[in-house]
């Protein structure tokens, strides 16, 4: 059935240059009229459109249906200290129904005997259905949240940060850190699993390497401790020829809780000293292992895999969630990597921006997050990457993760070869360091890398190159 031109009009909306726009006007507002920071509540920011209600309205249906369900409680009651409260309204336009909110939800209705918190609990109250689920909301975003620095200190964080993990594997702190995923992605043994780590094992570019989130840990034919095993063997063998250099693996965990806890005990059991969740469908996993492993002398090192998360970044943005992420102790965190032209792999522009920024940015008595650059990160945009992040200061804390373009490059045979792959890498950041493309504009920058490779002869990145893209 034909549609009209303007139910296609509908259809082909383009959300993405609207939140581009919200958040540019978001941050705009929040500059000049930021939310408080206070030291008996959590203070949450929403971007709030209201199809009847003004901002103080919503606000007001917040905080009676998200706390105590109760209007005016009587002042210095127990209730009272239960219900949050209205700290900031902005309006964006006459109608008073489109702006940014802030409101205190108090530590005393969610704050544990011990004075601690979870995520989940920060995000049971101020990410309700109040917000989101209610026809009312036109639009409601939580977009970002302000925590006094006691509570801050509460969370584990990750067990070692960039820092540590330099330190676990031997890389110095201005050594660029590459990893890699196995691939095939699924349907594969615990014999095969050793051959892939092997392959990456064997090249001292890898600092680390992991599972996909397509293969399961409980399978009868591949049971994740035994691809462990395999893996530690292989990588043990491998040591000879790394040298000084370690290399972290890092098996996928998922599963009902009582399924993540037993699994992660076998694969430490089988040598681990890293695991992988998708933490998005896995809440409160990756605290739950930190918690339960706080007591060994190496807990694991935790690569919070953010599959999934452009479900909740609609509504959350993102570094909110990338924040409790971090406090809640990932050691490991995807971004994405800089490329030119249109982006592949959210996040990009400010949100990109943000992402990076609140898993690196200084916090109380937690760690740094590691940034993971990855999602079509290759041979053609790892220079603009690795100039990005010495620019910012920030290679201590950025691991470059490239799959397809370490696994899957043929050779001459016509076969996939990590060799091939991770040699045409190497080849690449040669180039960067002698600094030829330096001045080369990021829209004619792969033309020039393969000007280079031509010139100098350098094979593997030729082929790289010319597998992946069409110039």
């Amino acid at each position: 059935m034909p549609l009209d031109a303007r139910t296609l009009e509908w259809l082909w909306f383009d959300r993405a240059a609207r939140d581009e726009r919200v958040r540019e006007v978001v941050a705009d507002v929040l500059a000049e009229h930021p939310p408080p920071v206070l030291d008996d509540s959590i203070t949450a920011s929403y971007f709030v459109a209201g199809r009847s209600l003004t901002l103080e309205a919503a606000a007001d249906s917040y905080t009676y249906h998200a706390t105590s369900g109760v209007k005016n409680p009587p002042a210095g009651s127990l209730l009272a200290a239960c219900t949050s409260k209205t700290v900031g309204v902005v309006p964006f336009d006459a109608t008073g129904r489109m702006g940014l909110v802030h409101l205190a939800f108090p530590l005393k209705m969610m704050q544990h005997p011990d004075g601690t918190l979870t995520s989940l609990d920060i995000l049971h109250t101020v990410a309700g259905p109040i917000m989101f689920d209610v026809y009312e909301s036109l639009d409601c975003r939580l977009v970002g949240l302000r925590m006094p620095d006691h509570v801050i200190r509460t969370f584990p964080g990750p067990a070692y940060g960039p820092r540590g993990l330099r330190q676990m594997t031997g890389f110095a702190a201005d050594q660029p850190a590459f990893g890699t995923i196995l691939k095939p992605t699924a349907g594969i043994t615990p014999d095969v699993v050793g051959r892939l780590v092997e392959q990456a094992a064997r090249c001292p570019l890898f600092m680390f390497v992991k599972e996909d989130e397509n293969l399961y840990p409980d399978l009868d034919y591949s049971p994740a401790a035994d691809r462990v095993r395999q893996a530690m063997a292989v990588i043990e063998r491998a040591g000879s020829e790394r040298g000084p250099l370690g290399i972290i693996f890092a098996p996928h965990v998922s599963g009902a809780p009582h399924q993540i806890m037993n699994t992660v005990l076998a694969v430490l059991e089988a040598g681990a000293r890293a695991v992988m969740f998708s933490e998005t469908f896995a809440g409160g996993a990756v605290r739950m292992v930190r918690e339960k492993t706080k007591h060994l002398a190496n807990p694991p090192a935790i690569y919070g895999h953010n599959a999934g998360i452009g479900t909740r970044t609609p509504h959350i943005w993102r570094e909110v969630i990338d924040l409790l992420a971090r406090l809640e102790g990932i050691d490991f965190r995807q971004t994405a990597p800089v490329r030119p032209g249109t982006p592949f792999l959210l996040p990009y522009g400010q949100e990109w921006t943000a992402s990076e920024e609140v898993l690196s940015r200084p916090l109380p008595g937690i760690e740094p997050t590691m940034i993971v650059r990855a999602g079509g990160l290759d041979q053609g945009n790892i220079i603009l990457n690795l100039m990005n992040v010495e620019h910012r200061g920030l290679t201590e804390g950025v691991l470059f993760l490239a799959g397809s373009a370490i696994n899957s490059i043929k050779n001459a045979a016509g076969e996939p070869d990590p060799r091939l792959g991770a040699a045409a890498m190497m080849e690449a950041i040669d180039v960067h360091r002698s600094g030829e493309l330096a001045d080369a504009p990021i829209e004619e920058h792969l033309r020039a890398l393969i000007a280079v490779a031509q010139r100098r002869n350098l094979k593997a990145l030729r082929e790289a190159l010319r597998q992946r893209y069409t110039v």
